[in-house]
């Protein structure tokens, strides 16, 4: 699943798709249908032909719409291009920005026009959980949602408050009705611990879905963590998946967080800053855990390492933990704190490699054929030091491999050197583009092809420099930045105000990916909705 450029068969579809051409300037129309646009979570779309370097930096470039929402958004938007929107006042076909809100809220939104098409609320959100004010004062739909494009599929979690209980569904949604297409299930599961006998019940009021959501392998996957570590044994490491048909849950969940007892605190949650699993060509899984209570053993508790688990959540097959684990456990260092990127050698390989970095700031390539175990290296070697990272790296080619870390205050620009081995070289770094919350920012990259005349840029979102209020949101920032770099700076080309963010927890992170398709760029945040273009 990936960046996608649109195909139709028919004759009306075509009329359709040419009208919307015509309107976006596109020539072809590119869909952005999962977090970080692909299954690796590369945060790159290599087929933007209408944005460049040069009109970005122009003064042609701004800000097109405001469009006002009724909650935050911790999710990424999505995009769909001629979507047979069938039901309120603007029926017909557009091409749709999907955005979801802790409100669990879901908008079609006019990609090009700006205008709210249809709107559908799933039920009350849940305030508060945990006494956990992270990432707003609501939990409704907190992790990305993903489309099925083929099968005209969104799949969402939604967290809802019924009969004053907290409750999680699974729904699979038409995409021009947002209509149930089967009945929506209630999330459950269950495993047994390493003593064999004690069951472990999944509890929604302690578990918090804040990774997007993966389609692969013909089913949906859900990763869970906690709320600000609260919850004491009762929260846990949650990796669940469904038939993406029947939505039937899958058998296993095997992630080996399975040890009976500890000192109280969560065992090895995954929340990734809201990045989604990854997954490799073959379907296996890959996720990074949280903090533990210092009862790593590589096999009952795996916390603070990058897991990598077999498409039927029966085994974990491999992981890296980094040896430092004791000290990133003692010290609220999660190492997953941010999520994984799947790395091709070349554009056109298979993943082969794995990127990931957490709160330290140690960057690690790993070996998808074997993650490592337990070691102060990955196949590159020592790490490279980017920054804290409350972030997710994005990766790029331009007949050079890239990797974007947007640790700290600053994206660095990585060339991955192959011979004579696997390493990372550091190419050039942006300016600083702030934020006072915590360390690290989300990038996404475009470009117009893989080549070295495919003007690449990374666009950036900063979070506020102050915390703002419900009535006066801290401002955040949209930055772009020149991909191909003049010595060792990445030259910037943009920046503006994008919207805002509203802080009620020392934690509640702006962790905001922006999202460039079809000549315009995407920033949700805080009930809002603001399109960046040319006029």
């Amino acid at each position: 699943m990936s960046v996608k450029t649109l195909t139709l068969s028919t004759a009306t579809a075509a009329v359709t798709f040419v009208a919307l051409a015509l309107l976006t300037g596109c020539g072809s129309l590119a869909s952005v249908v999962t977090y970080h646009y692909d299954n690796y979570r590369s945060g790159w779309n290599r087929n933007e032909t209408t944005l460049t370097s040069t009109n970005v930096a122009s003064s042609s470039f701004g800000q097109l719409f405001d469009v006002s929402l009724d909650d935050q958004v911790d999710t990424q938007p999505l995009i769909v291009p001629v979507v047979n929107v069938t039901v309120g006042p603007h029926q017909g076909a557009h091409n749709v920005a999907y955005v979801a809100t802790e409100n669990n809220t879901i908008y079609m939104i006019d990609a090009v026009k700006g205008a709210i098409l249809f709107s559908k609320n799933f039920g009350p959100p849940v305030p508060t959980p945990q006494n956990c004010n992270n990432n707003g004062p609501n939990v409704g739909i907190d992790g990305t949602p993903v489309i099925d494009e083929k099968a005209l599929t969104m799949y969402v979690v939604t967290y809802t408050l019924e009969s004053g209980q907290p409750m999680y569904r699974l729904h699979a949604l038409d995409l021009g009705s947002l209509a149930e297409k089967v009945p929506n299930v209630v999330v459950s599961a269950s495993h047994l611990l390493s003593d064999g006998h004690t069951v472990f019940n999944f509890q929604a009021a302690y578990q918090r879905q804040r990774p997007g959501l993966l389609e692969a392998n013909g089913n949906v996957y859900a990763a869970f963590g906690s709320f600000c570590d609260n919850g004491g044994s009762h929260s846990r490491g949650w990796v669940l998946g469904w038939n993406a048909a029947t939505l039937a849950p899958l058998p296993a969940n095997q992630m080996n967080d399975t040890q009976v007892s500890g000192s109280g605190r969560f065992l090895s949650s995954v929340w990734m800053s809201g990045s989604g699993i990854a997954a490799d060509n073959s379907g296996n899984l890959y996720f990074v855990t949280g903090n533990s209570d210092q009862t790593y053993d590589g096999a009952s508790d795996i916390q603070e390492s990058v897991v990598k688990e077999s498409p039927n959540l029966n085994t974990v097959l491999s992981l890296f933990t980094p040896s430092d684990q004791p000290a990133l456990d003692g010290a609220d260092l999660d190492y997953g704190s941010g999520g994984v990127l799947l790395l091709p050698k070349t554009p056109s390989a298979a993943a082969s490699a794995a990127a990931a970095a957490g709160k330290k700031g140690n960057l690690y390539l790993l070996d998808l054929g074997n993650l490592g175990g337990k070691s102060a290296t990955g196949i590159g070697g020592t790490p490279v030091s980017v920054g804290g990272c409350w972030c997710a790296q994005s990766y790029f080619s331009d007949g050079t491999v890239h990797i974007v870390s947007s640790g700290g205050s600053n994206a660095i620009l990585w060339n991955v050197q192959t011979s004579p081995s696997l390493s990372l070289i550091q190419k050039a770094t942006s300016g600083p583009i702030g934020g006072s919350q915590d360390p690290g920012f989300f990038t996404s990259v475009s470009s117009n092809g893989a080549g070295a005349s495919s003007d690449p840029i990374v666009w950036a979102v900063s979070r506020p420099d102050t915390p703002g209020s419900a009535s006066s949101p801290g401002p955040i920032g949209l930055w772009a930045f020149k991909g191909q770099p003049t010595g060792s700076a990445l030259p910037q080309l943009f920046h503006a105000t994008a919207g805002g963010w509203f802080t009620p927890g020392n934690n509640a992170n702006a962790n905001i990916v922006p999202v460039v398709a079809n000549g315009s760029v995407f920033v949700a945040s805080y009930k809002q909705l603001r399109i960046f273009g040319l006029h």
